[in-house]
C-alpha cells in the first residue's frame, strides 16, 4: 500500500516524544496544507553527496530525526564491515550553521549506540580539515554537517569514507539501502554524549589536527617561500564570512609568514544567520562588499574569502584603475595551476607524467597551461568527489601523478593529503602566488593578463534556472527531454560540432555523424561544443532544486571574448524560453 504524505503527517504529530521545537514548527503550518506536502510527500534524497536540504519539520527536511536516520544507516554499514571498520571509527565535523553541532552530536549518539567509536571535533571544522582528519587518524569514515554555501535556512549531512573522499555511487546506494532499513526516524535508538565520553567511544579532536594539518601543507611549499622585500611586503584581506575557516587560514597564513593580514571583523565570528551578506558564496561579487573596503583602506595586493565550511576559496585583486575586481574560480584555477607547475619545473619537481584534474564545465584555459607542461589533463563529472575518486585511482595504478585538481564554482586541491576541495591549501598557496609576481613587479591582475595573452582570452559564465516544488522538478526534466528529441545543430551563429549526452554516455561527432563512449558515470547532463571552441552545457544540480547552464568562450582579446560570451547566452536563453 503506498504511503500519502498525510499519513506521514500523521505518524509525526501523533508521535508523543517529538522534539518540542519541530511540533511547534508543525502546529504553525497546520493551516498550510502546500508547505506540508513538501514536508512529507518524499524522503529527502540521499546520494553521493549525502542530504542537503532546508531546516525543518518532516521526512523531505534537514532535522534531528533525518539525521539519526541517516546516522543508523552508516552505523549499519559500518558493521556490515566488521569489527575492525567499528574500531577505526568515524570522524565528525561540523560548520556554523544552525543546528550544526546539535546533528553532529546527534550522528555520534547513533553510532556510539551502535558501539562505534566517533571523532568528534570540540570546535568548528572546515569541510577539508575532516577529509584530512579521516586519513590522519585511519577512520573507516567521516561525516561533515554542512550545507557548504546555501542559505541561511539550509543544513545537510555529508558522508566520506577512508580514503577522506566523498562516498562514491555504490556506496550511496548502499547507504540509502541501509537506512531505508532503519525504519521509523522517530523511533531511532541513541545513546547520550556524556555516557560515550565516559566510555571512550567518543574521543574528541582538538588543535593538534590543525597542526598536523599545516605541517602537512607546509612540507607541499614549492619553492618554501618565496616574499618580496621586507620594505614591500604583500597585505592581504582575508574574511570568513562567517564561518569555519578563521583559525586555520590567520594561522595558516602566520605559518606560511604573512604577517600583513587583516581579518574583516564583521564577519569574522561565526554567524549562522550570515547577517552581512545576501549570500555567503564568495563567487558572488556581493560577499565581498565589505572587504573591498578594508582592501582599499590598507592597499591590500589580495582579498581571500571563503564559504561556510571552508572549501571554496574566492579572490579579489586590483586591476589597473584601482578598482578591485572578485575572478571567477576558472581565472583563480589558472593563476594557481600556472604558478604551482612553474615553480615545479623550476625546482626540478614537475614529474613526466603528471596530470591535472578539472570538470567538464571548468575552463579549457586550463588543458591549454597543463599542455604547455607538458601535463595531460583529464575532465571528470561536475562535483569534487569524482576529482577525489580519480586521484585515489590514478594512485593505485600509478599511471598518474596528480598535480591539480579544480572546478569552475571556485574549488582547488593542490597537494592530495586531503581528498577534497580545499579553501585553506587554495588560500595559502594563492598568497604564495601573489608574493611570487610582486617580488617580479607585477600584481595578480597583471599575471592573469599575461596568461590571457599566451594561452588565449577564455571566459566563462554560469546561469541558474530555480525550478522550486513539483512543478520545477518536472520542468527541469521536461528540459533535458526536449533538447534530446530536438538535436540542436547550430546556435548563435556557431555550428555544432559535438554532443556530449552524459545521460546515454556517448559523444556524437555531428559533422562526421560517428558516436563514441563516454567513460563517465550516467548523470543527466548535456553538453554541445561550437565550431570556434566555445560550449555550453545543460545540468540539474545535484544538490539543489536548480537547472545549471554553463557557458564557454575563447576570444582574440577580452572585448571580443566578451561579446561572444554575451551573444552565446543569449542564443541558449531563446532556445529555452521557446521550446
Amino acid at each position: 500500500m503506498t504511503e500519502h504524505w498525510q499519513d506521514h503527517y500523521q505518524r509525526w504529530t501523533t508521535f508523543a516524544h517529538l522534539d518540542p521545537e519541530l511540533r511547534a514548527q508543525l502546529d504553525s503550518l497546520r493551516d498550510d496544507p502546500h508547505t506540508l506536502e513538501d514536508c512529507f510527500a518524499r524522503q529527502i534524497e540521499f546520494g553521493t553527496g549525502g542530504m542537503r536540504g532546508e531546516l525543518g519539520p518532516g521526512i523531505n527536511r534537514i532535522n534531528l530525526y533525518t539525521v539519526r536516520k541517516a546516522s543508523a544507516g552508516l552505523a549499519r554499514y559500518v558493521i556490515g564491515h566488521g569489527q575492525a571498520a567499528m574500531d577505526a571509527g568515524v570522524a565528525i565535523a561540523y560548520d556554523s550553521r544552525h543546528k550544526s553541532r546539535t546533528f553532529a552530536v546527534e550522528a555520534a549518539n547513533v553510532l556510539g549506540w551502535h558501539g562505534i567509536r566517533v571523532h568528534v571535533f570540540d570546535r568548528l571544522c572546515p569541510t577539508p580539515l575532516l577529509s584530512f582528519a579521516v586519513r590522519h587518524l585511519g577512520a573507516f569514515a567521516g561525516i561533515v554537517i554542512t550545507a557548504s554555501h546555501n542559505p541561511p535556512e539550509y543544513n545537510g549531512y555529508k558522508v566520506y569514507g577512508a580514503d577522506g573522499g566523498q562516498i562514491t555511487p555504490a556506496t550511496a546506494e548502499a547507504l540509502l539501502k541501509h537506512m531505508e532499513e532503519a525504519g521509523d526516524e522517530l523511533r531511532i535508538a541513541t545513546a547520550d554524549e556524556p555516557s560515550l565520553r565516559e566510555s571512550g567511544l567518543l574521543r574528541p579532536i582538538g588543535g593538534e589536527l590543525l597542526q598536523a594539518y599545516l605541517e602537512r601543507l607546509k612540507s607541499c611549499r614549492i619553492p618554501p617561500a618565496v616574499q618580496p622585500a621586507a620594505g614591500d611586503p604583500v597585505r592581504i584581506v582575508f574574511t570568513p564570512l562567517h564561518g569555519t575557516t578563521y583559525e586555520a587560514i590567520t594561522k595558516g597564513l602566520d605559518a606560511f609568514d604573512y604577517r600583513h593580514v587583516t581579518v574583516v571583523r564583521e564577519q569574522a565570528d561565526p554567524d549562522p544567520s550570515f547577517s552581512t551578506v545576501s549570500s555567503p558564496n564568495p563567487e558572488e561579487h556581493q560577499a565581498f562588499h565589505l572587504a573591498i573596503q578594508y582592501a582599499r583602506k590598507t592597499g591590500a595586493d589580495l582579498i581571500l574569502g571563503t564559504d561556510p565550511d571552508g572549501d571554496r576559496l574566492g579572490v579579489a585583486v586590483k586591476n589597473h584603475q584601482g578598482d578591485y575586481v572578485v575572478l571567477t574560480g576558472n581565472q583563480t584555477g589558472a593563476l594557481l595551476l600556472h604558478y604551482l607547475l612553474s615553480q615545479k619545473r623550476k625546482n626540478g619537481a614537475l614529474p613526466a607524467n603528471g596530470v591535472v584534474l578539472k570538470t567538464i564545465v571548468t575552463s579549457e584555459m586550463g588543458r591549454a597551461i597543463a599542455s604547455d607542461f607538458g601535463l595531460v589533463t583529464v575532465d571528470t563529472l561536475t562535483g569534487f568527489k569524482y576529482i577525489g575518486e580519480k586521484i585515489g585511482e590514478f594512485e593505485k595504478t600509478g599511471a598518474y601523478a596528480f598535480q591539480f585538481g579544480y572546478e569552475e564554482s571556485c574549488g582547488f586541491l593542490l597537494a592530495d593529503f586531503v581528498r577534497d576541495k580545499d579553501a585553506v591549501q587554495a588560500a595559502l598557496f594563492m598568497a604564495d602566488a601573489c608574493a611570487f609576481h610582486k617580488s617580479e613587479g607585477r600584481s595578480l591582475y597583471d599575471a592573469l593578463l599575461q596568461l590571457f595573452a599566451t594561452y588565449g582570452y577564455y571566459m566563462e559564465d554560469l546561469h541558474a534556472m530555480t525550478c522550486k516544488g513539483k512543478d520545477g522538478m518536472a520542468n527541469m526534466a521536461s528540459i533535458l527531454s526536449h533538447l534530446r528529441s530536438r538535436p540542436l545543430t547550430e546556435i548563435s551563429g556557431k555550428k555544432v560540432t559535438a554532443v556530449e549526452d552524459y545521460l546515454a554516455g556517448e559523444r556524437r561527432d555531428v559533422a562526421a555523424g560517428t558516436t563514441a563512449l563516454l567513460t563517465f558515470p550516467k548523470t543527466d547532463t548535456l553538453k554541445y561544443v561550437l565550431d570556434d571552441e566555445s560550449w555550453f552545457c545543460v545540468r540539474p544540480s545535484g544538490t539543489e532544486p536548480k537547472i545549471k547552464l554553463y557557458f564557454g568562450v575563447k576570444g582574440a582579446s577580452l572585448e571580443d571574448a566578451e561579446k561572444k560570451l554575451a551573444a552565446l547566452k543569449q542564443a541558449v536563453a531563446h532556445l529555452l524560453e521557446n521550446r
